[in-house]
């Protein structure tokens, strides 16, 4: 039996007073709010001509300018608004409200958007899908198993001293860059370096082993790697809106440059599982050992194989370039409010002290370093959007949203939102300690069952690596620099962001 989930916009359930009175103030063409849900096709945008609206959207600065593109809709249209580029069609929202009604009625089998190009690669190479690219009861099934692995608290426990360890490594190679730099400190664009370290992370929790990343030396096939993923990302963007079959057809660049990037990630990942599989041959680690999520996978024998491998390939080329841009952006933030950054410090200091040391007993009491976090994927989120498919007719703004329908939330105009977020402009950690809830505001790894499947790790990766920076360096950078954002399938900066890391105690 279908449900129908109706929200009135003067009664947001997690809405702010201010959202909430946005909301209404905008909810019809004369600000009045009709007594009686309107139709679908009343909904305000651009979406009866896909294609000349993909023209205009490629003209006015196409994909690079995605999220300011929409930040630009919010303010046109309201608080909804209905878009449709060449075959790409969605309905588009910023309410946390409304955030609120989508989620709670997306069910045990929720679909987001399955990106057209990597379905395309998987279907062009033979390859099976991963939890990620799943859908419906073949979905579930592995997710609740890849749960136990990568979400459970027993689980995350495991992941601490492992990430802790990539951590202590990065900071005892910037007291080397800074020894060497002949002026004290190591200053530098910090995008490869970052991205080093959060390949290295993701690898030591998912296969229980080290790829030796943060040496001044780096295999070839691991650079391959990082050059892969940066390729993929940039080739998957174009397909978002051009059909990747027309483009395999036509053998465009951007489709043979997608599936070499693709081919490189995969053999990378399947050398790395390779060697997981001959330590547990061999029976290299003791029992005692963590044996990294892919080990402990293949122990349990609950999942086959080629779903084990898909799996973990998608997380491992997924958990890379995001942790290492949310670091380089909490860092650039950081530098240009050092008060948040000294009582920051203060707060890991105190929280080393009280538990002697233990990484994970500093977690517990670091709140401000999770706000960091959170305040960081606000206002620079990965991705620009959250995306379900509707599984039955939800009201949203009071217009019907029928099922099917791909709704998405905007994650970076809603955080540049003043309605929703005051001062919108300001780095301020502290606006998530406040008293009171905050629901469906913090959605930088998504929401319910279909979250960030690495989400734990990506949370523990970033605390700890601040953590250990922190405590040994501060963190510079020129304040007159403007950085802007550009969209690249995720959101990075427009230019290199300078840093400089200086070690508190003077000593190299």
């Amino acid at each position: 039996m279908l449900a129908r989930v109706v929200t009135k916009p003067g009664a947001l359930r997690g809405c702010p007073r201010g959202a909430a009175a946005r909301c209404r103030r905008l909810g019809g063409a004369g600000g009045a709010v009709p007594s009686a849900p309107r139709p679908f096709n009343q909904v305000p945008g651009e979406w009866r001509a896909g294609w000349l609206n993909l023209y205009r959207f490629w003209r006015e600065g196409g994909l690079s300018a995605l999220h300011l593109s929409m930040a630009q809709k919010f303010r046109r249209f309201g608080p909804i608004y209905r878009e449709k580029l060449g075959v790409h069609e969605t309905v588009n929202i910023i309410s946390p409200g409304d955030a609120a009604t989508l989620f709670q009625a997306e069910g045990a089998l929720p679909e987001r958007f399955r990106v057209p190009p990597w379905v395309a690669y998987r279907d062009f190479r033979n390859k099976p899908y991963g939890v990620l690219l799943k859908t419906g009861e073949a979905w579930r099934s592995d997710r609740l198993l890849l749960n136990q692995e990568a979400l459970a608290p027993a689980a995350v426990a495991a992941f601490v001293p492992l990430l802790s360890a990539v951590g202590e490594d990065f900071v005892r190679r910037a007291r080397a860059q800074a020894r060497h730099s002949g002026h004290g400190c190591w200053t530098g664009d910090f995008s490869h370096e970052l991205f080093r370290f959060a390949l290295e992370s993701v690898c030591h929790v998912l296969y229980g082993q080290r790829l030796g990343l943060l040496q001044d030396f780096v295999q070839p096939e691991a650079q391959r790697f990082i050059e892969a993923v940066a390729r993929m990302f940039h080739t998957t963007a174009p397909m978002l809106y051009l059909p990747p079959a027309l483009l395999r057809r036509l053998r465009s660049r951007t489709w043979r440059e997608h599936v070499h990037a693709w081919d490189a990630i995969f053999c990378q990942a399947d050398k790395c599982i390779q060697n997981v599989y001959r330590d547990l041959r061999l029976q290299r680690k003791s029992s005692q050992e963590y044996m990294g999520i892919l080990g402990n996978l293949i122990l349990r024998d609950k999942l086959p194989l080629d779903d084990i491998r898909a799996s973990v390939t998608e997380m491992m080329a997924g958990g890379v370039d995001t942790t290492s841009m949310t670091l380089q952006w909490a860092m650039l933030e950081l530098a240009r409010a050092p008060g948040v950054q000294e009582q920051l410090r203060a707060e890991v200091l105190a929280a080393k002290r009280e538990a002697g040391g233990d990484r994970e007993k500093m977690l517990k009491s670091t709140r401000l370093l999770k706000a960091t976090i959170k305040e960081t994927l606000r206002l620079h989120p990965v991705a620009v959007t959250l995306q379900r498919y509707t599984t039955h007719e939800v009201i949203l703004q009071d217009y019907r949203i029928p099922p099917g329908t791909l709704v998405q939330v905007g994650l970076y105009a809603m955080g540049r939102d003043p309605d929703v977020f005051p001062r919108p402009e300001r780095f301020r950690p502290q606006r998530w300690l406040a008293a009171g809830p905050k629901p469906f505001l913090g959605l930088g790894f998504g929401f319910g069952p279909r979250q960030c499947l690495g989400r734990r790790i990506a949370e523990l990766e970033m605390q700890l690596f601040l953590m250990h920076i922190l405590e040994n360096f501060k963190i510079e950078t020129m304040r007159a620099v403007e950085i802007g954002t550009k969209f690249d399938l995720i959101l990075i900066p427009d230019q290199p962001i300078q840093l400089t890391l200086r070690p508190l105690d003077g000593q190299p």
